[in-house]
């Protein structure tokens, strides 16, 4: 496929069809002040809203860079295979009932197979697409209205739903926007191809994703590197969470959801930040428009009410930001600034004495912004415009300027309420560099998202193989796979009755551990037996189980902590690993992180760190602590059985895995595969 960056950025644009929806695309070009050529194509009109009219693609003057193809489905495929053969740059297809209707209508997948062959090497978007719209440049290939304007920089945005770039396009925040793209159904460019594209204008500071499935993972690693290259952030709003989302993700798109572990640990792996609803992802690609990731999560809070203060150190409570308390070059100028009647703090309420007088107010801001803050939130809630007047606000305007001015330092105005900060106020912040933030909530969120670190290099991940029905293999033999490559596992031995099981543990060495084979969910079924001391107890558990194959395994004890290790193949996303608390706290404590394949030690080091568990893992209370090179060798074991054997594996869990100061050893053992013939 050809580059799309002709497309996006054309200098003509030829509009076909002659539905409401093509005349909306050329007024609203001509509203914006395009100032390329504009050429309508229609078999019989004789002009379109007030241009004259071309009978095909063959009469245009050239080979337009884009177009809107807005007939049906049957004639796209037409108009997208003339275009092609004139070189064209790229096309908007609008019209819908192509994959992503082939579950109402079989002829759907073919006819889209039929639009990719037509168009060749020539870029398009969609089917099922409403297009783009360039706000730098004024060329609109949307076929509805918008709330945007002209800009002369800003973010980027693309979504795979049609209505939420139209709301994007509403927002009352003072977020400039560069360009918004509605994918459709991505059957040649997908969302990280659109991506590459739009970072490519020097004019975008930033890219926002909103995003129901990934797709071609390649792309989306492409796309990352590139950003970082450019020093572009990006950030996502990825849905799917919910059982209810992703069904409803499967019914409006061919593209496939996956599970959510998947999705987290791909966007932490790329360095992608993720939002979880609009409002924190619009205040997030603002802070980042202004003053690009922040250098840390260290911040600084000054308003003029005590209940602000304490709201706003209580809403940050359960975020990765902090408020570090005053160093003695902040106390000694806030004093200077303020006098002896405000106690100084952070959080700092510095009352209303200075209220109105803008160079005290200056002193006393630019006085907080100390160089070690990330970002200094000025909190200031403006009255509503109809019934109030906010004249005595333009103090508070001028002095958050005037301190931004002063020190350089990163400065934001915060309204606690969104609606309580006028769009006119935002524009005229945004444009002196001070961050306008609608919502305390969502600046927190914002600046927690933009002071995320940059994740290590990562190799490509493992790309998901071929679904496969699996079968589930017996433990001891999934063991004994998983021990070819290093994982530490029991003494066991297998067993066909209660005298053999007898037999098997005089041989391993009491203690030991018996199990029932062939038993699901052992230690519900009574299949599990732990701490047998001697022969006639091994016989008298064996004869208790609903079985009569049985595994005898030696007893490991001094456990310090108790960990899980799994491995899923996500469809979506590659194979899922987790780290979780193990054993009976797995489901109490729901402690896990997940990452996906291949993982670094560091990666991995981080991941046990970041479990409730890991105070256990190194020692709590004067416990030993775990043996952690031996944790990390039983993950790397698991994970090179993976990377080895992806071919029709499935599933791997590791439950629990005994961690012990000496030691780390699989006391339990899942895996789900199907063996491919070699």
């Amino acid at each position: 496929m050809k580059s799309l960056n002709r497309l996006f950025r054309p200098k003509t644009i030829a509009v076909v069809g002659g539905g409401a929806w093509c005349r909306l695309v050329i007024e609203q070009c001509q509203k914006m002040g395009f100032d390329g050529e504009i050429w309508p194509v229609h078999p019989k009109a004789e002009e379109l809203a007030g241009l004259p009219v071309y009978r095909d693609v063959a009469s245009l003057p050239e080979a337009p860079d884009a177009t809107f193809v807005g007939v049906n489905r049957f004639a796209t495929i037409e108009v997208v295979r003339d275009l092609a053969a004139r070189d064209a740059g790229g096309a908007v297809c609008f019209a819908s009932g192509f994959l992503e209707a082939q579950a109402e209508d079989a002829e759907g997948a073919d006819l889209q197979a039929q639009l990719l062959q037509a168009a060749g090497e020539m870029p398009f978007l969609g089917p099922n697409c409403y297009g783009f719209i360039n706000y730098l440049d004024g060329a609109l290939l949307w076929p509805d209205q918008h709330g945007g304007a002209r800009v002369e920089r800003g973010v980027a945005l693309i979504t795979q739903s049609s209505n939420i770039a139209i709301n994007l396009t509403m927002q009352t925040r003072g977020l400039p926007i560069a360009y918004v793209v509605a994918a459709g159904n991505q059957a040649q460019s997908g969302i990280a191809a659109i991506g590459e594209a739009l970072l490519d204008d020097d004019r975008v500071t930033a890219l926002g994703l909103h995003i129901e499935g990934f797709g071609d993972l390649r792309a989306f690693e492409a796309l990352a590197a590139k950003a970082r290259a450019l020093g572009k952030p990006i950030i996502a709003l990825k849905v799917g969470k919910s059982v209810e989302a992703q069904a409803a993700t499967i019914s409006h798109t061919a593209s496939l959801a996956g599970g959510d572990a998947g999705a987290q640990a791909l966007l932490s792996r790329l360095g992608i930040a993720r939002l979880d609803d609009l409002p924190a992802f619009l205040e997030t690609l603002k802070l980042l428009h202004v003053t690009g990731p922040l250098a840390n999560n260290r911040l600084g809070s000054i308003s003029c009410s005590g209940g602000e203060a304490s709201l706003a150190a209580d809403t940050a409570y359960d975020l990765p930001v902090v408020f570090p308390p005053l160093n003695g070059t902040q106390t000694a100028d806030l004093r200077a600034a303020l006098g002896p009647m405000v106690a100084l703090a952070n959080p700092l309420d510095y009352h209303t004495y200075i209220w109105r007088d803008t160079p005290a107010m200056t002193r006393a801001w630019s006085a907080m912004m100390d160089p070690s803050l990330a970002m200094t939130l000025l909190i200031v809630d403006f009255p509503r415009p109809d019934r109030c007047s906010a004249s005595d606000w333009d103090c508070a305007i001028e002095a958050a300027i005037g301190a931004r001015q002063a020190t350089g330092a990163n400065v934001a105005l915060v309204a606690t309420l969104p609606e309580l900060l006028p769009e006119a106020v935002s524009d005229q912040l945004m444009a002196a560099g001070v961050v306008p933030f609608c919502g305390l909530r969502e600046a927190l969120v914002a600046c927690a998202a933009s002071a995320a670190p940059e994740p290590e290099i990562a190799e490509p991940v493992l790309l998901p193989t071929t679904v496969v029905e699996p079968s589930l293999v017996s433990e001891a033999e999934a063991k004994f796979r998983l021990a070819q490559y290093g994982l530490r596992v029991p003494k066991s031995i297998r067993a066909k009755s209660p005298g053999m099981a007898r037999a098997a543990a005089a041989d391993i060495g009491y203690p030991v551990v018996l199990k029932g084979e062939g038993v699901a969910h052992k230690t519900e079924a009574g299949a599990v037996v732990l701490g047998l001391n001697c022969g006639g107890d091994v016989s008298a558990a064996a004869a208790a189980m609903p079985t009569e194959r049985f595994l005898v395994e030696e007893m490991v004890g001094g456990t310090v902590a108790e960990l899980l290790i799994g491995v899923v193949k996500d469809p979506a996303h590659g194979f899922v690993l987790t780290l979780a608390a193990g054993g009976t706290l797995t489901e109490i404590l729901q402690d896990r992180c997940s990452l996906l394949l291949p993982a670094s030690d560091a990666a991995i080091d981080a991941a046990l760190d970041g479990l409730k568990i890991a105070k256990l893992l190194a020692g709590y209370r004067g416990k030993p602590a775990a043996d952690r090179p031996a944790i990390l060798r039983a993950v790397r074991s698991v994970q090179d059985y993976v990377l080895a054997e992806a071919e029709g594996l499935e599933e791997i869990e590791i439950n629990p895995l005994l961690c012990t100061p000496e030691d780390a050893v699989a006391a339990d053992a899942l895996m789900r595969r199907k063996d491919m013939m070699r």
